[in-house]
């Protein structure tokens, strides 16, 4: 074909797809084409055109510019630009009515690949974990980066997903040497790069770029076919009571400045204020070196002991752990290089870095070889046995931490994210009372995975509000069982006259906005502060744990359908558009919506409730009927607003007709084929 000629892709049987459409959407089939239009400056524009209404969806190929060919193939085309070849096909999944396009480049390694997807004016939603967690993610900015798993900018979750508000989504595929780019590259398009550069490996054989994007009824039902299809969810519910009573650790309080008699002292202190348990978290130095998986008898000379006393308190007790040793830390860090046991470089240096090199250089334990895996977890076993300790909190796990472009076992094109994926699945060996950090495609990993750190600040930049945020994009990346950061944060960037701890009104409000989601954890203790903020804290603790059962049961629910724990208030409604932007309330099981105080000083806010009866406070006395807005509803330091809806009033949402004008182009010219 001629270099700027146009095609066309038709449904090859539109007869048989109007009938299955026309019901529903009334258009004709024969009306629609999709176009890839040939752009001068390179690739194409793909367009989806109805009776002369034209939708843009974005401008793939966007680095290749020359001669093409196009051949007709079954259900889409096959497209070969120089050495470059890219295979679209249109899809229909009946059984979720969904409509889909599959777009798969493949090119030598040498070759860089760009298409970008046009934001609209839709809301976006999951997307990577952020140190600045705005919500919807299309007010959000991101120079273009690698997307997979990494310490800056909180990248501990970075599934490749993005969903909108029409019921459109993304899922780009594990194989793909993936760079992102929101708004930079072309405004208010997020742009896909595939190169091999940091930290893809060059040795790679291709580059892909393979992704496919999904039309649905609304960002509900499409939200539950990616879970279906690509998330997958947990395969079991993690422990109880950790939802039930707060965890208690030693990090923010004590910092690395533990020893037997500071852990026995805070442990008596939290009887002695009356609050409950579900573990006594044993937090950093608690070895004698980083690594060493040996416990420091200078600061523990009977650790046995100090754990027993701790035990006959009620306590069941945690330890941290991470997957480095420092190269001061001997003999364990000589014997781990002697077999091989940590991630090196292309050039076979196993150097890197992390927050606690203490002037050494660490070394990563390679997780994707078999014997290091079973090494580690071993070691760590017989602290565990050896000392009657309960479970394990991981930290760490980014594949950032290794070596940069290291070299890992397995599948080469599935790297580094093998590296967090089986570092996790050592974790999940210790039981149901882990928790870890990072993950890429462990969803089904029935454990926790706790927030990375938060600063004792409030806002959107890592502060209180991101909290809610972020438990969004955690949810919606297929990671339900969201173990929140430390209430009042770890005590990073303290600005006020107070500077060792958060101030008292950001402790109470943290604690209000950890309320109704699944994990409390403390560290930094109510009785720094005053009385009320013991009394406060106690209270929404205790209300907490009157709905530990209900939480549970969502987490049941995650696991049996896939269906989030806390959620967006659009979850109630997906075509509600006020409830489409709503970021600082949300909802747990459909059932409670909460609405915390998070801006500094407030004591009224607006609150919005979404169609159906809701009951203040679960009093039915004060019932509100929806959709409505709540100006000023009063909230002093003491009130945490939260309503109870009434079940028997409920909107059904996966009634709602097809209303996204792309999904009902797009269904005009996809091909049938049962996915089920």
């Amino acid at each position: 074909m001629a270099a700027l000629q146009a095609f066309v892709v038709t449904a090859l049987i539109a007869g048989a797809f109007s009938a299955a459409v026309l019901d529903e959407a009334s258009i004709r089939a024969d009306d629609v084409t999709l176009t890839l239009e040939p752009q001068l400056t390179g690739g194409f524009n793909v367009v989806l055109i109805e009776e002369n209404e034209r939708s843009t969806l974005g401008q793939i190929g966007r680095t290749l510019v020359g001669p093409y060919t196009v051949e007709e193939i079954e259900g889409g085309v096959f497209v070969q630009i120089g050495n470059v070849n890219l295979t679209l096909k249109t899809v229909y999944d009946s059984t979720a009515k969904a409509r889909g396009i599959k777009f798969d480049w493949q090119a030598s390694a040498a070759n860089r690949l760009e298409d970008c997807i046009d934001f609209g004016s839709k809301h976006w939603y999951a997307g990577p974990m952020q140190v600045d967690q705005v919500y919807p993610i299309e007010t959000a900015t991101q120079v273009y980066k690698p997307s997979y798993i990494q310490e800056t900018d909180n990248g501990a979750i970075m599934e490749r997903y993005w969903l909108n508000s029409a019921g459109e989504y993304i899922f780009v595929h594990d194989e793909v040497p993936l760079f992102v780019d929101y708004k930079n590259i072309l405004n208010n398009h997020i742009c896909f790069g595939a190169q091999l550069a940091e930290p893809y490996s060059s040795q790679r054989p291709r580059t892909v770029l393979t992704y496919d994007v999904w039309f649905l009824a609304n960002a509900k039902v499409a939200h539950k076919h990616a879970v279906a299809n690509y998330l997958g969810k947990p395969s079991g519910t993690p422990d109880f009571r950790m939802v039930q009573h707060p965890i208690w650790s030693t990090w923010a309080q004590y910092s690395r400045e533990i020893n037997d008699t500071k852990l026995l002292d805070f442990a008596q202190q939290i009887r002695d204020h009356g609050f409950e348990d579900s573990q006594f978290e044993i937090d950093d130095q608690w070895e004698v070196c980083y690594g060493s998986l040996t416990v420091n008898e200078e600061k523990f000379p009977d650790f046995n002991k100090t754990i027993q006393d701790i035990k006959a308190l009620g306590y069941r007790v945690t330890i941290w752990a991470h997957p480095f040793i420092n190269k001061n830390c001997e003999p364990w860090y000589s014997e781990a290089l002697g077999n091989n046991f940590f991630v090196v470089d292309e050039a076979g240096n196993p150097d890197t870095s992390w927050w606690n090199n203490n002037g050494s250089i660490p070394g990563y334990i390679d997780f994707t070889n078999p014997e290091a895996a079973e090494w580690y977890y071993q070691r760590l076993k017989a602290v565990l046995d050896t000392y009657d300790i309960d479970s394990v909190k991981f930290d760490a796990g980014e594949a950032s931490f290794a070596p940069e472009i290291g070299v890992q076992s397995g599948n080469i094109e599935l790297q580094p994210h093998l590296l967090v994926q089986e570092y996790a699945k050592v974790c999940a060996r210790f039981g149901d009372m882990v928790e870890v950090r990072a993950g890429f495609r462990t969803q089904d990993l029935p454990i926790y995975v706790r927030m990375v750190d938060r600063d004792s600040i409030w806002g959107l930049n890592n502060g209180l509000a991101t909290i809610i945020t972020t438990t969004f994009q955690m949810n919606l990346n297929g990671y339900p069982f969201v173990l929140p950061d430390m209430i009042g944060g770890n005590g990073y960037n303290l600005d006020h006259a107070q500077a060792d701890l958060p101030t008292k009104e950001l402790f109470i409000r943290w604690v209000q906005a950890n309320t109704f989601l699944p994990v409390m954890q403390y560290s930094f203790a109510p009785w720094n502060f005053d009385n009320e903020t013991v009394q406060i804290s106690k209270k929404y603790t205790e209300l907490h744990a009157q709905y530990a059962e209900l939480i549970f049961s969502a987490m049941e629910a995650a696991v049996s359908d896939g269906t989030p724990v806390n959620t967006p208030l659009w979850w109630s409604d997906p075509n509600d558009q006020e409830a489409l932007l709503i970021w600082d309330e949300y909802l747990l099981a459909e059932t409670i919506l909460v609405a915390p105080v998070l801006t500094e000083g407030a004591t009224s806010r607006d609150i919005y409730l979404p169609a159906g009866t809701w009951y203040e406070e679960g009093d039915r006395a004060r019932a509100v009927e929806g959709p409505i807005w709540i100006k000023n509803h009063p909230a002093p330091l003491d009130v945490l607003p939260y309503f109870v809806r009434d079940k028997q009033n409920v909107p059904d949402a996966g009634t709602t007709l097809y209303t996204s004008a792309a999904l009902v182009l797009l269904g005009l010219v996809a091909n049938i084929i049962n996915l089920m």
